[in-house]
């Protein structure tokens, strides 16, 4: 059976998005050749609309040759996988290998975890949160970089209470720390 894996930049103090500028978010190429070796076995990624819409910029993204050679295998690695996206208000995707479901169904999404070859990653607080709820996040990685927003969108969504257990963590040069945990609600 496929892992549904929850992963995310966050700040210090919990958040993904701040009104303005996110420029702290943008993993060095250490963290990013990092995040892209975590990425290589998803085959498949869910998202929600707008961060399908965030996303979508890799579909085309290996066309700048004056990126990093980190930038370039991590195009490719999204390329290669299938996205869904939950949303009922977008009409078509720009995407290949990518299909738009009206909305988030957790049975659905159990039969996918069951048939699956490769393991699922799901992206955005929101969407993680129905998927949490509902017992199909099987593990949570959080890259936290050093630094407090004092507010925006929080990185882990209201949730029921459970159990953490640490698998794995990682310090960084730049100082952004992954740790890496198995949920058990």
């Amino acid at each position: 059976m496929a892992k549904l894996t929850y992963a995310t930049i966050c700040s210090l103090d919990g958040y993904i998005a701040e009104p303005g500028v996110s420029d702290w978010a943008m993993p060095d190429e250490e963290v990013h050749q990092y995040v892209n070796d975590l990425e290589r076995p998803i085959g498949t990624y869910l998202y929600g609309r707008r961060m399908y819409e965030m996303m979508v910029f890799w579909e085309t993204a290996s066309a700048a040759p004056d990126e990093p050679p980190v930038f370039h295998d991590y195009a490719e690695i999204w390329k290669s996988a299938e996205k869904i996206v939950y949303s009922r208000t977008l009409r078509e995707v720009s995407s290949a290998r990518t299909r738009i479901e009206p909305e988030f169904d957790p049975d659905a999404v159990r039969r996918l975890k069951q048939s699956a070859a490769a393991d699922i990653a799901i992206a955005g607080p929101e969407l993680a949160g129905q998927a949490i709820a509902a017992g199909l996040v099987d593990e949570c990685r959080l890259f936290m970089c050093p630094v407090v927003t004092g507010g925006g969108k929080r990185a882990l969504p209201d949730m029921p209470r459970g159990q953490l257990e640490l698998l794995d963590e990682r310090r960084f040069q730049s100082g952004v720390v992954h740790v890496h945990y198995r949920v058990s609600v």
